[in-house]
């Protein structure tokens, strides 16, 4: 806790790119969040609640990103998905909005995903399960 800042600008200094400083800077939609709603009324609902803030739609599926598409969300997280299924989302989108991967996204795995061509690719791995520094404070009167 209190270290995302640090654990950004170790992803930086490492040659990753932080696409958001947290989640605040945008809304994501996640399937959790659709309870009785569409994707393209959770996107309408975000924008009119929360103008000008980007939109991005969790996609479990490649129906969900047709449906994610027509809502005119900004940005779609590709969550749990193959690269081969990734590849066609890209394929799908032919660019017209960014895409991320995450979830199931490993060090061994990244390449696969990154062959893809898809824009951004989460990897939890980097900062969850980062090693800590034990770093101990011994005051002596």
């Amino acid at each position: 806790p209190g270290l995302r800042g640090l654990e950004k600008a170790a992803v930086r200094a490492g040659g990753g790119v932080n696409h958001r400083g947290s989640l605040s800077d945008g809304i994501l939609v996640k399937d959790n969040h659709l309870g009785g709603l569409t994707i393209g009324d959770a996107v309408r609902r975000a924008r009119m609640r929360w103008p000008g803030r980007m939109v991005e739609v969790e996609c479990d599926s490649l129906e969900q990103l047709d449906e994610a598409i027509a809502a005119n969300a900004d940005m779609v997280l590709l969550d749990n998905m193959t690269p081969e299924m990734v590849a066609i989302a890209v394929d799908t989108t032919n660019r017209r909005l960014p895409l991320e991967v995450s979830g199931g996204v490993t060090v061994e795995t990244i390449a696969d995903y990154a062959e893809t061509g898809v824009d951004f690719i989460s990897v939890g791995a980097i900062t969850h399960s980062a090693p800590v520094l034990d770093i101990g404070l011994d005051l002596e009167r």
